[in-house]
């Protein structure tokens, strides 16, 4: 097999990212708190390679943001219960291989 699955997804994937640049321009940049997390999933994303991993950077880093400024009522529910399974799927692989 030539290239693997990487090269079929990879035009997919191309477009996806070209789409996704399109809303840039919409993000208040100014405000810090919604732009470092949306800062965190346009770089997350490329440096990861994983289309999750930078969602759930962003989603981490709001959250937190939120709850440093005091604003944790303007935190959806929904948002803290993302927020907690994404730490948990970033740290339970590093559990699982100190327990071995």
């Amino acid at each position: 097999m030539i290239g693997g699955s990487t090269s079929i997804t990879a035009g997919a994937l191309i477009v996806v990212g070209f789409l996704m640049m399109a809303g840039i321009k919409d993000i208040p940049w100014a405000d810090f708190e919604n732009a470092f997390p949306a800062f965190l999933v346009i770089v997350g994303i490329p440096l990861t390679y994983n289309i999750s991993y930078g969602i759930g950077l962003g989603f981490i880093s709001y959250v937190i943001i939120k709850l440093l400024n005091g604003k944790s009522k303007d935190i959806h529910w929904l948002m803290y219960v993302v927020s907690a399974l994404f730490v948990v799927a970033f740290v339970l692989p590093t559990i699982q291989a100190a327990i071995g």
